[in-house]
C-alpha cells in the first residue's frame, strides 16, 4: 500500500459579515443601512415630524388669528359709520321744511316774527274759516280760533261754549331720527289772554301796559330760560289760572296707550324730587285716575284729542271718534295733574316739543306788543 500523501495546510482566516452598502433609490450613497426586504418589519419613521418648528407654526396661527379679528373689527366699525352717516342724512332730510299744501308760496314761514311786526299767516277755507298753516304734509292746517263747548260733569252746570285762540303750535318728535308723532297747538281762553297780557309785562316793567322791542326780548329769553320760564309759567297757572287747551292731532297711527306712556312720563319726572308739593296720597290717586283715561284702543292720524284745563285746574280730554262725534273720555280734577301736564310743553330743560315752545313763545310776543285787552279783538 502506498502511502497516505498529507495535504498542505493552509490557513483559513473567517471574517465576520458586514451588511452590504445598501443601493436603493430610497437611500443615501455610501450608507451601510441595510435594505429593508419584503420579510423585513416595518417600522415607524418619525423622520417627517423631523422639519416642523412648533414655535414658528404657534407664531404664525397667532398672527394669523390677530390679522383675522382686526379685519372683522374694522368691518364692523365700517358697518356702524355707514348706519349712523346714513341716519344722519335721514334726520336732515326729515327736519328740512315740506312744502305747504296750502297753496302758499314755497318761501312762506307762516311763524316768522321781526320785532312783531309780522303776524302769523291766517288763510280761510270754503266756509271762511280761518286756519294757520302748519308746514306739515299730513296735518296742514290748525284753526286760529276754536269754539268749544263741553257736557256737564257730575254735579256741575254744563258748560257753554268758550272761544279759544291759537298762540303758538309744534310738531312732536321723538328718538335721534326725529320721527313725527303729533301736531300739538297751545289755545288761550280769548276773555283771558288779558290777564296773561298784564302778569306777563308786569314780570319785566310793573309800571307799563305794553313792551317795547329791548323789553320784549328780555321776556323771550326769560320764557326760554329753563329754570325762570318754568317759575313764571307755574305761577301763571296758579294764580291768573287762564282757561286753555292743548289740541293733538296725530300725523301717524298711534293709540291711548303711547300718548299715555308721554304724558305719565312726563309727568312723573316733573314731580319727583318734590315729595312736599306731590308726595301725597290724593296726588297718586289722581295720577291712577288720568291713566284709567287711556285704557282705550287706536288713535288713527289725523284725529284730534283735546286736553282742557279749566279756571279751576281741572282736567278735561275729549277726543274725535270718527263717526261717534267729538265725546268726552274722562277728568281729572286734581289741578296739580294739569299743571305738570302744561309745563311739560310750556317751561323746563325739556319740553315735549321744542318747536311748539318756541312758536308758543313767539305768540306770546304778539300779546305783550298790544296794549292789555286788546288782544281778543286784533284784526290778524
Amino acid at each position: 500500500m502506498k502511502p497516505i500523501r498529507s495535504l498542505p495546510t493552509t490557513n483559513i482566516i473567517f471574517k465576520p459579515l458586514t451588511p452590504r452598502p445598501c443601493r436603493g433609490p430610497n437611500c443615501l450613497r455610501g450608507n451601510l443601512q441595510q435594505c429593508r426586504t419584503f420579510l423585513s418589519r416595518k417600522r415607524t419613521s418619525y423622520r417627517a415630524l423631523e422639519g416642523y418648528n412648533i414655535n414658528r407654526m404657534r407664531s404664525e396661527s397667532y398672527d394669523y388669528y390677530t390679522r383675522r379679528r382686526t379685519f372683522l373689527l374694522c368691518g364692523a366699525i365700517s358697518g356702524f359709520v355707514g348706519i349712523f352717516y346714513s341716519s344722519y342724512l335721514l334726520y336732515q332730510n326729515i327736519q328740512k321744511p315740506t312744502k305747504l299744501d296750502s297753496g302758499l308760496p314755497d318761501k312762506l314761514d307762516p311763524f316768522s316774527t321781526e320785532a312783531g311786526s309780522k303776524r302769523k299767516t291766517v288763510i280761510h277755507d270754503g266756509d271762511g274759516t280761518e286756519l294757520v298753516p302748519t308746514g306739515n304734509s299730513t296735518v296742514t292746517t290748525f284753526p286760529r280760533l276754536l269754539d268749544l263747548e263741553l257736557g256737564a260733569s257730575e254735579g256741575q252746570e254744563r258748560i257753554n261754549g268758550v272761544e279759544y285762540t291759537l298762540v303758538g303750535l309744534g310738531v312732536r318728535t321723538v328718538s335721534f331720527l326725529g320721527i313725527q308723532v303729533y301736531m300739538v297747538g297751545y289755545y288761550i281762553a280769548t276773555q283771558d289772554i288779558a290777564a296773561i297780557q298784564s302778569r306777563l309785562i308786569k314780570e319785566i316793567n310793573p309800571i307799563a301796559t305794553t313792551l317795547v322791542p329791548n323789553e320784549k326780548e328780555e321776556l323771550r329769553k326769560a320764557l326760554l330760560d329753563p329754570v325762570r320760564g318754568e317759575k313764571l309759567w307755574s305761577d301763571i297757572l296758579l294764580e291768573v289760572r287762564p282757561r286753555s287747551l292743548f289740541r293733538v292731532v296725530p300725523v301717524r297711527d298711534t293709540d291711548f296707550h303711547h300718548l299715555r306712556d308721554g304724558f305719565v312720563r312726563a309727568i312723573t319726572a316733573r314731580s319727583q324730587g318734590n315729595n312736599r308739593d306731590f308726595g301725597d296720597e290724593s296726588f297718586g290717586e289722581a295720577m291712577k285716575e288720568f291713566r284709567g283715561l287711556f285704557n282705550r284702543g287706536k288713535v288713527p292720524k289725523g284725529r284730534e284729542m283735546l286736553l282742557v284745563r279749566d279756571a279751576a285746574g281741572q282736567l278735561t280730554i275729549t277726543f274725535d271718534a270718527g263717526k261717534a262725534g267729538m265725546g268726552t273720555i274722562g277728568r281729572v280734577p286734581e289741578e296739580r295733574v294739569s299743571r305738570l301736564l302744561w309745563l311739560n310743553y310750556l317751561a323746563g330743560s325739556k319740553v315735549a316739543s321744542e318747536p311748539a315752545r318756541k312758536n308758543i313763545v313767539e305768540g306770546i310776543m304778539e300779546f305783550v306788543e298790544r296794549p292789555v285787552g286788546t288782544v281778543a279783538t286784533q284784526v290778524i
